[in-house]
Formats: structure tokens, sequence, C-alpha cells
């Protein structure tokens, strides 16, 4: 029995010695990058810096990035605003991009052709998660405002490369 207790308390120091061996002595410090960008991630509605969306996006559409970069590997969480009408053709993302309508009508469908008839409708407070590689195709049906967060780079590649606003404006 005693060599049970010493072997026990044995286990318990050893633990306890390896749980403070592990402990910070001080939180860790973010990354300089995400110091740099953003010193508070916290941020009003009227506070984003909306601008023009990437050359991946006909014109029209504007962003604002809240948190990250994601043109870099890592999480990040932007906004993208489309004017009503506005598409984004058969397209996919390397990486999972999950969005959430925060104001406006989006409808959105699967697949690698535009199909009206097998899009769903999404009102504010919808989401949808797109895993990676999978094939959808978005409208805004009127002003819509969506946030996507996923994991950088994001990128976007069309499965048509004539849908792709970048080749258009090398042709």
């Amino acid at each position: 029995m005693f060599r049970f207790n010493k072997l026990v308390a044995l286990f318990v120091v050893t633990a306890a010695g390896v749980s403070y061996a592990q402990a910070p002595d001080k939180p860790a410090s973010k990354p300089a990058a995400h110091q740099a960008t953003h010193a508070a991630p916290m941020v009003n509605a009227g506070d984003l810096k909306w601008g023009p969306a990437p050359p991946a996006f006909n014109a029209g559409a504007q962003m604002a990035v809240i948190d990250g970069d994601p043109t870099k590997p890592g999480p990040f969480v932007i906004r993208a605003k489309f004017p009503s009408g506005f598409k984004v053709m058969p397209h996919w993302h390397p990486t999972d991009e999950s969005v959430t309508v925060i104001s406006g009508t989006l409808a959105a469908g699967m697949g690698d052709k535009w199909d009206d008839a097998a899009m769903k409708t999404f009102t504010a407070g919808g989401f949808a998660r797109m895993p990676r590689k999978t094939t959808h195709y978005v409208q805004a049906k009127e002003e819509t405002i969506v946030q996507v967060h996923g994991i950088g780079p994001f990128m976007l590649t069309y499965v048509n490369p004539n849908d792709d606003p970048r080749k258009k404006k090398t042709q």
C-alpha cells in the first residue's frame, strides 16, 4: 500500500511539474503582422473602410477587411457589398468558405453551371458553408452585404475561364 501511495504521489508531482513548465509566464503576443494591421479587431459597421473588390470580382462589388489578411495564410474575416443583380459565376475556392448574410438577399446555387431553379435564397442572418473545391455561384437580389470568414489565402477559380474578370481585362 505504501508503495502504491508513493507511486501516485510521484505521478501527481510529475504531472504538476510538467503542467507548470508548459504554462507561459505571460500571454503569448500576436504575430507582428496581425498587430500591424489590426491593433484591436473590434469594429462597428459604420467604421468599416470599404473599397473596390479585388479584380477576381466584376466591377461594382466592394469589400472591407475586418480581421486578418485574406491574401496570406491564416484566418481572415471580410465583408463584401454587392449591388442589386450582382453575380459571381460558378467558381470554387481552395479552402473552406463560410458566408453569413448581414443585410439584403443573396441567392446561391451549387454546381458547375448556373441554374436559377436550383438556387436557395438567404436573407439577413442566413448562413452557408462551402467546403473547399465545391463549385457554387451567387447573385444579390438587392443590395446585399455578406461576411466571409475562412483560412487564407482566399482565392477564387472560375469554372469557365471566360467568366473570370481578370481574363477579360487582358483580352
